[in-house]
């Protein structure tokens, strides 16, 4: 039954003992019909409502998880370099949300264009104060709740390249790209799914963002790596040397509180929440989310124990965000049994491609780039075993069209950067540390170790 048929006969049922009493049929008739008009008027504006407020729950969720990647990197760098890693993360974020305000949002969302690249300098405007419901758009949601949301994404991606960067990185000359990536790569890509264009019309399924979101920032991470270097001592006489991270328990908080923001992200992903369908299916998507990191993390915990004869904090933590990162793309079909596997294999890319890459010699300082493209990449190809509508080669064509493009203009920007303000600090700066050199923070003894 729906709501104005709920509202009528209960209001019907109220009114009959003052009818019974005399009152006047017609003032009874006239209350009935007013309730009707009440329940009839939230039919028209209750979906927008909904999704309106899905959208802004989904993003402070979202938003939340800034404060995660800042507190897993935290734990992962060493000491010396907590400050500057900080510093980072909060410029970033505040970078993101002008950098999407004036460009990002309306390049990504451009409406009718060519499919792969819109108009440039499109400043998002948000509705008028005390905007009436007929003069809104009841069709979707707030403009405001709709840039609020997608904003914390792309601020998410350019949190995967701080941590894979850190402790050898400048500061400003990251900044910068952080401003070309959340301005201009992010939202170009972006639209080309979300913004109903090439690969939107080719079919390709990305539901919250495994490769437009993830991969992206791992492309993004990969390429500064290679340009950047590994940190000194990292690799030396074919050895690996371990460098531990500072604070275990900040990277568990850290890994927990993105645990938490990303039910925001995925849920808010359904895009609706104004009929009981769409209000399930967030439902659903919040359960397969929480069911794909618990089977990375216990994954990746049984696999360290067999692989190295102990289990290892960093992998497991890595791997419940693998099992996170894998069932992005596709949370809402998958059976439990369905996420928990995808979230599985999640954690064993993270167990062996982490030292593949210290075979390489690229030095990943959090662990981003398996975490977040390889995860990102797996999780896009098992959208095909749950989602009918989706096809292997459709979903490879985006993962490669994703990867061209943001690792090319990725390491032709870092390439830039490096020719013009330098990257990279000085072998003395990287060896004092981060906070002194770029911060000019005091170097106290302990800041110095590793």
């Amino acid at each position: 039954m729906n709501m104005k048929k709920l509202l009528t006969l209960g209001a019907g049922l109220a009114l009959l003992p003052v009818i019974g009493f005399a009152q006047e049929a017609a003032e009874a008739v006239e209350a009935v019909e007013e309730i009707v008009e009440v329940a009839t008027s939230f039919d028209e504006i209750g979906p927008y409502i909904m999704t309106t407020l899905l959208f802004l729950v989904g993003g402070f969720l979202v938003f939340w998880m800034a404060a995660g990647f800042t507190m897993l990197e935290a734990g992962l760098v060493r000491s010396k370099n907590v400050t500057t890693q900080l510093t980072k993360n909060i410029a970033l974020f505040s970078l993101a949300g002008i950098m999407y305000w004036l460009v990002g949002f309306n390049l990504m969302y451009p409406g009718e264009f060519n499919g792969y690249i819109g108009g440039f300098f499109n400043i998002t405007v948000l509705e008028a104060v005390g905007l009436g419901a007929e003069d809104a758009d009841l069709g979707y949601a707030s403009v405001a709740s709709d840039f609020f949301f997608q904003l914390m994404f792309v601020a998410a991606t350019a949190s995967i390249v701080s941590g894979a960067l850190a402790e050898r990185i400048k500061l400003w000359p990251f900044l910068a790209f952080v401003v070309v990536l959340t301005g201009f790569m992010y939202p170009i890509s972006g639209s080309w799914q979300w913004g109903g264009g090439w690969l939107s019309e080719m079919g390709f399924s990305d539901f919250a963002g495994s490769t437009v979101v993830h991969s992206v920032g791992g492309w993004a991470a990969l390429a500064g790596a290679i340009v950047l270097g590994p940190r000194l001592g990292k690799y030396k006489d074919g050895r690996v040397n371990p460098m531990p991270g500072s604070n275990l328990a900040l990277a568990t908080l850290g890994t927990f509180i993105l645990w938490l923001g990303w039910f925001g992200f995925n849920g808010g992903s359904q895009l609706a929440a104004g009929t009981v369908g769409d209000i399930t299916d967030v439902g659903r998507i919040f359960a397969n989310t929480n069911m794909a990191a618990s089977a990375g993390a216990v994954t990746a915990l049984i696999l360290t124990q067999l692989v190295y004869k102990k289990v290892d904090l960093t992998m497991v933590l890595n791997g419940a965000l693998a099992g996170l990162v894998a069932i992005t793309a596709e949370p809402l079909y998958p059976t439990l049994f369905g996420a928990l596997w995808i979230g599985a294999i999640g954690g064993v890319i993270v167990v062996f491609t982490v030292p593949m890459l210290d075979k390489f010699k690229i030095d990943d300082v959090v662990g981003a780039i398996p975490v977040h493209l390889f995860a990102g990449i797996w999780g896009t190809i098992a959208v095909v075993f749950y989602n009918p509508e989706a096809s292997l080669m459709t979903q490879l064509t985006g993962i490669v069209a994703y990867g061209v493009f943001t690792f090319v203009v990725a390491i032709i920007i870092w390439y830039i950067l490096k020719m013009t303000m330098g990257i990279r600090v000085s072998e003395e700066s990287e060896m004092r540390g981060l906070d002194t050199s770029e911060l000019g923070m005091e170097a106290y003894p302990e800041f110095t170790k590793g």
